[in-house]
């Protein structure tokens, strides 16, 4: 797939330095949204999320990474107009991969192994190429119906 340089304006935002903040620009990118909006929502959702065992502690940052199985992060999604598809299944193997013509036109935050990406009609736009040379396996996808 062709891939785009892209932070989703985390630069213009101010922001400098590396961060694993790949679900807010990804969104951003999507959704054309500003990079500061999306970061504060996501943060105040990561701020307020019940501490589990497996989530560490809580922090009002969308710096290191943000618990996307969430259900305020679902809901925040469908929110904005996303819908969710699924493509992996207990037991189905890598069916879909982030390579061309394996996923369709429109505008995508694909869920690959520990990221998210931007995918519009069939581009990747991201900080880096996260294909793999085409053999990272997508596990699912959230796309955007509110394009205008």
């Amino acid at each position: 797939m062709k891939q785009v340089y892209d932070d989703g304006g985390r630069g213009e935002a101010g922001y400098r330095g590396h961060a694993n903040d790949c679900v807010c620009r990804s969104i951003t990118i999507v959704t054309g949204r500003p990079y500061q909006d999306v970061y504060d929502r996501l943060a105040e959702g990561m701020g307020t999320q019940r501490k589990s065992k497996h989530s560490g502690s809580r922090t009002r940052s969308a710096r290191e990474g943000i618990t996307t199985t969430r259900k305020w992060f679902k809901d925040y999604m469908v929110g904005l107009g996303f819908t969710w598809v699924p493509i992996m299944k207990i037991g189905s193997g890598c069916t879909v991969h982030l390579r061309d013509g394996e996923l369709p036109m429109g505008r995508l935050v694909v869920s690959v192994s520990k990221h998210m990406c931007a995918v519009i009609d069939g581009v990747i736009y991201d900080t880096h190429d996260p294909s793999r040379d085409g053999t990272r396996c997508v596990y699912g996808y959230w796309r955007y119906d509110n394009a205008t």
